[in-house]
């Protein structure tokens, strides 16, 4: 007879079990990991001091950013804790909570993205509406629809993953509990839950990817029929940065959850986690500051005020 009984804890295999490479990831890992927590909480203090990106696009841009923060700090910490300690042991409750502030992160930075995009529409076609559409009021009524989808998705995926029995073994094959590596656990049917996970995400991506390209498409025939080549430069540079951010995204988004389980490789999902769980957090306050004059010189000033306040 096989041995059903529910282990009270997973076992999370981590990136590597090779010991000679632990050190050496451990320490790149904890210098992506500064570097994300730097970048990200960096750009929401700038904008948070300068009144000039006191406007949507930098309200967005630092909602963004403390997501970054936030969908980082769920996943980095306990893979730094396994490389340097050797602390794979995570209990059910532990998993279900990385699971659940994963998913509403993850969600959150999905329809910010998708936000980012149609203020950039708002801007760029309709400039002399746009103090009217973008107010302060329905910036923070799309915020809240932000973070309201991503706290109800992260309840359902959760539940969806942990309504599951798992049963003869509890080794999790990957470095967070992710939804795919901890359902091929369960020990019964879960092709339902399969179903599930696919149809919610396909939705969110595919909703707000529609909103994201219908957005942009919009954007460059306004910007093909400008005939000073100065607003052309203008118009494209402010979306340069944001189609960047949702390439990155969406990319390995798309290749993580929109296949079929049959077709996923552990090691290969290893590897795309990495990208959109600690690289892309990284690299997003990097793309919108070194493409934006604004927040280039914002910095600088906050630095300046740095400097002369500790030389006092």
């Amino acid at each position: 007879m096989k041995n059903t009984t529910e282990a009270s804890a997973f076992i999370l295999l981590g990136l590597t079990s090779t010991p000679e490479l632990q050190l050496p990831l451990f320490a790149v890992f904890l210098l992506v990991y500064l570097l994300t927590l730097a970048g990200n909480l960096g750009m929401t203090l700038v904008i948070l001091l300068d009144p000039r990106l006191h406007t949507p696009m930098y309200f967005f841009l630092s909602s963004l950013s403390l997501v970054d923060f936030g969908y980082s700090s769920t996943i980095t910490p306990k893979v730094l804790a396994g490389l340097l300690m050797d602390d794979k042991l995570i209990s059910h409750y532990a998993c279900a909570a990385q699971m659940f502030f994963f998913i509403l992160f993850a969600t959150m930075d999905n329809y910010l993205l998708a936000v980012m995009a149609f203020d950039r529409f708002a801007a760029v076609c309709k400039p002399l509406h746009y103090p009217v559409i973008m107010t302060r009021k329905m910036c923070a009524h799309l915020a809240f629809a932000c973070y309201t989808s991503g706290f109800l998705t992260a309840v359902v995926e959760v539940a969806d993953t942990f309504c599951l029995p798992f049963c003869v073994t509890n080794v999790v094959h990957h470095f967070f509990c992710d939804i795919p590596a901890v359902m091929t656990l369960a020990c019964s049917d879960k092709h339902i839950n399969e179903l599930i996970l696919v149809f919610v995400a396909s939705f969110h991506l595919i909703f707000a990817l529609t909103i994201i390209l219908v957005s942009y498409m919009l954007i460059f025939m306004t910007i093909s029929k400008m005939h000073s080549g100065e607003g052309y430069k203008k118009a494209l540079s402010t979306c340069a940065s944001h189609l960047t951010a949702v390439s990155m995204f969406y990319g390995t988004g798309i290749f993580m959850y929109l296949q079929p389980s049959s077709s996923h490789s552990m090691d290969t999902d290893k590897m795309a986690s990495v990208f959109y769980t600690m690289l892309i957090p990284m690299l997003n306050p990097l793309v919108y500051s070194l493409r934006n004059k604004e927040v280039k010189s914002a910095f600088k000033k906050v630095i300046a005020r740095a400097k002369l306040s500790l030389a006092f």
